[in-house]
């Protein structure tokens, strides 16, 4: 329970639909516990007035009785079917208040951890499988709603109807009565025991899921991947590993939980033959009337179906404590990258500067900017060159703030972009990063991803820029073309262009390009820069890259390589230095003339 403990803020927000809840609990348990009374009742007054039929048998007061003993029984049987409509009712409404609530608790947990999620930074999603992810949010939220719901209904439905029946045993005799819930605290024990072990298995099967989960993801996520290099028959056999290790914990779980429901009736068996056994020496003796027996019988007949179900409900608890204690583990997690208490409301002008940037990566130890300083003035165009881990894309992550350095600081007109609010800050950067990400949805929508409030001319225009609108023309319906799971409808260089027709439209001071134009062919690339000199005037443009931009005129030019600045200039100073930046230059502009 005290992983559970979390989910009690969820009890409180809806308080009043559980009251309620436990209201039509109470009433329909009174309900369900008036038959006996009745039936105690009617037995004894039909044993009696048997007794006294005998004796007028053969009187003109035979018929009356007869007719008194059926009327009775008539009357009381309507009686009884009244009090099991009643009963039927008031559970409905029972069923309406607690299992709704937990409905309501279940979507309310499922946005707070997706909200949690978004908070979260850069390195935990580095560190941690989407498919865990997905299946603390769905399979483990879903379990815990087994308890908010089933769970506490059930749980206070056992206890309202257990103290209702024993109250009324109490009342006939205290001592038959003990030695009917004698059976229980061994069963109370067995539960006790068995539960434990439940626990530590429920933590082991869910973890194991989220194993599966994560492999079945990355297998539908890289089919063609798989398919390219015939692979099919070995990922299948890694999922089948992966899925035969869940099914034998699940079954073993559940060869632990079938203790529970044999011993439930041993035990509700053992009252029941108590009752007989000494009501009926009781009865004999005249302490009880054989009214009493059958009240007895009824009760413990009551009681069977909410005990039995205490070993269900111990083990949806053990397994939605499981999965909270998992779900606990993610929302306990504190993003490292938060706004501050006290957050600047400047508007960002495009200065930018990079002041002894010191940064290592977390989950990998790789050094990927090492005492960096670079200082760019407002409107000026800026492109960072260097092969494959150079730390050009860190800079990018440096300026978003995804990471912060180890030492240093990043500033932007002069304020440090830790004084700023994250949103904020990100707000009024134009962003098109390395891996064109798209949703499953219309052209149209990906686009205006970039800014909400966006026209349908606006994003039109910056279709425009991105030289994308005579690919949308090809499409039968055009802007409103569905491009598939991840864009799998476009080719590469549509996505990188439609990505970065995202990152226009915010129209932003600051335009952060990061090989964004790298599966795009050479013609394409000059329309596009060529459509950007106009949109770029007096904004700060920087463009992460691995090969140079002929068409562009940049104000400077940087190499990087393991983390530090090797070369720093324009164009015609970098050539006069005849480094690396001209062997580049050379080399490219060689091949494509080849």
């Amino acid at each position: 329970m005290k992983q559970l403990a979390a989910v009690n803020k969820y009890f409180v927000r809806y308080k009043w639909r559980l009251l309620l809840g436990i209201l039509f609990v109470t009433i329909s348990n009174l309900f369900a516990v008036l038959p006996p009374v009745v039936i105690r009742n009617v037995i004894d007054q039909v044993q009696a007035n048997i007794d006294s039929y005998h004796l007028v048998t053969n009187s003109v007061l035979a018929d009356g009785m007869r007719s008194y003993i059926f009327t009775l029984v008539l009357w009381n049987g309507l009686l009884l079917l009244g009090l099991a409509l009643l009963r039927g009712v008031f559970m409905f409404f029972m069923r309406q208040t607690i299992i709704v609530m937990s409905r309501l608790i279940e979507y309310d947990q499922k946005n707070e951890i997706y909200d949690h999620y978004q908070q979260l930074d850069t390195h935990f999603y580095k560190t941690h499988f989407t498919g865990d992810l997905m299946n603390r949010m769905a399979e483990d939220v879903s379990r815990v709603r087994q308890y908010t719901g089933p769970a506490i209904m059930y749980s206070v439905n056992l206890f309202v109807l257990s103290v209702m029946c024993i109250w009324g045993m109490v009342r006939v005799d205290a001592w038959l009565t003990l030695y009917v819930v004698a059976p229980l605290p061994l069963l109370a024990f067995s539960i006790y025991f068995v539960n434990r072990v439940i626990y530590r298995k429920s933590e082991k099967i869910q973890a194991q899921l989220s194993d599966l989960t994560t492999t079945a993801q990355e297998s539908y996520s890289g089919i063609r991947v798989i398919k390219s290099f015939v692979q099919e028959k070995n990922m299948l056999g890694f999922f089948r590993n992966t899925s035969e290790q869940y099914k034998e914990s699940a079954i073993n779980l559940s060869l632990t939980e079938a203790i529970y429901f044999p011993s439930m009736n041993l035990f509700i068996g053992l009252s029941m033959l108590i009752t007989v056994l000494i009501g009926g020496y009781m009865a004999i003796k005249g302490n009880v009337t054989p009214g009493n027996i059958a009240e007895f019988v009824i009760y413990i007949n009551l009681l069977m179906f909410p005990i039995s179900s205490i070993g269900w409900v111990a083990s949806i608890t053990q397994r939605a404590a499981a999965s909270q204690k998992r779900i606990n583990e993610f929302l306990d997690t504190d993003p490292k990258i938060v706004s501050p208490a006290k957050a600047t409301e400047s508007i960002v002008k495009g200065d930018v500067e990079f002041s002894h940037i010191q940064f290592t990566y977390p989950h990998t130890g790789i050094l990927a900017l090492n005492d960096f300083n670079l200082h760019i003035k407002v409107g000026q165009k800026v492109a960072v060159i260097g092969k494959t881990g150079s730390g050009k894309s860190t800079l990018a992550h440096m300026l978003l703030r995804m990471y912060d350095p180890q030492e240093g600081d990043v500033k932007l007109d002069g304020v440090s972009v830790r004084d700023f609010n994250l949103q904020r800050l990100r707000a009024q950067i134009a962003y098109a990063p390395q891996e064109a990400f798209l949703f499953s949805d219309t052209i149209y929508n990906n686009i205006k991803f970039g800014r909400e409030d966006a026209t349908e001319s606006e994003v039109k225009e910056a279709a425009r820029l991105a030289d994308l609108e005579k690919d949308i023309a090809t499409f039968a319906k055009g802007y409103e073309t569905v491009i598939g799971e991840r864009g799998v409808m476009l080719s590469g260089g549509q996505k990188q262009r439609m990505v970065l027709a995202r990152a226009l439209l915010k129209n932003s001071n600051i335009l952060l390009l990061d090989e964004s134009l790298s599966a795009v062919d050479t013609k394409t690339e000059k329309t596009i820069l060529g459509n950007l000199n106009h949109y770029l005037r007096n904004k700060t443009a920087i463009v992460i890259t691995h090969r140079i931009f002929t068409s562009w005129v940049f104000d400077q030019i940087i190499m990087l390589d393991d983390g530090q600045i090797v070369e720093q200039g324009t164009h015609d100073e970098l050539m006069q230095l005849n480094g690396r930046y001209a062997k580049l230059y050379r080399h490219q502009t060689e091949t494509n003339l080849a």
